[in-house]
């Protein structure tokens, strides 16, 4: 195909034709665009803040890196969340976003989702404050407390503060433990 032609294809029809949801967000978190893939999972969803199909502890970090990303602070981001389908069910996926721009100015985000896996419902009370489920969440992929630390911009003690006020919420003396609770695997 020579260069030319491909300026003639209809991107967006080929976009709503391929497996893998793709969407676009505007700079205040509103879903523009969502192809067929996408409706398969969250439904119709233009008209809604991207947040609102986003496990409740994934929130704050989602919107973290959407504002990296609006500020043009972020060319381009990989990283896992975990959404809610229109059914309610958590699906574990991979992201992966772009600022859109119009010269030098952001307008917008597009991204795809991949890597999708049916998550169980955490077992973990829902009385975690949502900074509680992101060090959890951490945990979970192994970080150790200078990660944390770095990925969310605290603090050592303040991370060490939270992981005791969190080991304290499950009821379970060490991470291992509250990892374990966490996946079903610990039985007190």
């Amino acid at each position: 195909m020579s260069g030319s032609a491909v300026h003639d294809v209809d991107l967006e029809d080929a976009l709503n034709r391929i497996s893998i949801p793709a969407y676009t967000v505007d700079t205040a978190g509103v879903v523009t665009w969502l192809n067929a893939a996408g409706r398969r999972i969250v439904g119709e969803a233009r008209g809604r803040q991207f947040t609102s199909f986003v496990a409740p502890e994934e929130t704050r970090h989602v919107r973290e890196v959407f504002a990296r990303k609006i500020a043009g602070h972020a060319p381009v981001t990989d990283f896992e969340s975990v959404v809610l389908d229109s059914d309610g069910g958590r699906l574990k996926v991979q992201i992966s976003s772009v600022p859109l721009l119009d010269g030098e100015r952001v307008v917008g985000v597009f991204g795809q989702i991949g890597a999708m896996q049916e998550e169980q419902q955490p077992i973990v009370p829902l009385e975690l404050t949502p900074r509680q489920h992101e060090v959890l969440r951490l945990l979970e992929r192994g970080r150790s407390t200078d990660e944390i630390a770095a990925e969310l911009h605290l603090s050592r003690e303040t991370v060490r503060n939270h992981i005791n006020g969190l080991l304290r919420a499950l009821g379970v003396k060490s991470r291992l433990q509250a990892v374990a609770l966490a996946h079903g695997d610990y039985v007190h």
